[in-house]
């Protein structure tokens, strides 16, 4: 049977807070969308997985990329300190998943992946920031491993709206269900979803393809 999940992805202090080291311009706007689709979400029982990064003091496991930052930065997003912590009206819950990610993907050497496969979920809806980033990468990861994606309009967010929009429109060219937050909340407790495996699957069946016996 289908499930869908709920992926929150990165909202944490040194992301969204104003004057913050990584601040994505905008992420508090996008925190008050997510809350209203996490309070759905949690309503209607769905698995909510909460992802975030936590960096080792020494910086050994930061992205080459962001290194400079980090150490600019001092402690940013280091297990422990209040840098890292998930914005308050975000926080999880007793029964929610954490999954600790240092890269951009969530997928990428994680246990989401399995997490998700042994709750049974296929369609999962992407929530967070930044949309160029840690989103397209979590999508791109998603739909090659098969899973149905939705990405929240207006619960993802970018520094600029052109960048957010560019990378809106490259996601539901590869297929990805793009929606509001108001549309999916509406939608509870059957999501909308484009089934494109259950089409696959069906087109497949339909055929009646038989294979050819062996010559041998």
């Amino acid at each position: 049977m289908s499930k869908t999940a709920l992926l929150i992805i990165d909202m944490q202090n040194d992301f969204c807070l104003p004057g913050a080291p990584f601040e994505v311009f905008g992420a508090m706007k996008v925190s008050t969308k997510i809350k209203e689709v996490l309070d759905a979400c949690r309503k209607h029982k769905l698995p909510i997985v909460h992802v975030f990064r936590f960096y080792r003091a020494d910086g050994s496991d930061v992205e080459l990329t962001r290194y400079g930052g980090f150490v600019k930065a001092g402690t940013s997003l280091v297990r422990g300190t209040k840098s890292a912590e998930i914005l308050d009206d975000l926080k999880p819950i007793d029964g929610e998943y954490l999954v600790v990610k240092q890269r951009w993907s969530a997928f990428f050497q994680t246990e989401l992946d399995l997490l998700l496969r042994r709750l049974g979920v296929d369609h999962v809806v992407v929530t967070g920031v930044q949309t160029p980033n840690c989103i397209r990468g979590t999508v791109w990861d998603a739909n090659s491993l098969d899973y149905e994606v939705t990405v929240l309009t207006d619960g993802t967010g970018a520094k600029t709206d052109e960048v957010h929009q560019a990378n809106l429109f490259d996601m539901k060219n590869i297929g990805i269900q793009i929606m509001s937050s108001e549309d999916f909340i509406n939608s509870l407790p059957n999501p909308k979803r484009e089934n494109h495996v259950a089409k696959i699957r069906k087109d497949i069946e339909s055929q009646k393809i038989v294979p050819e016996p062996s010559r041998y």
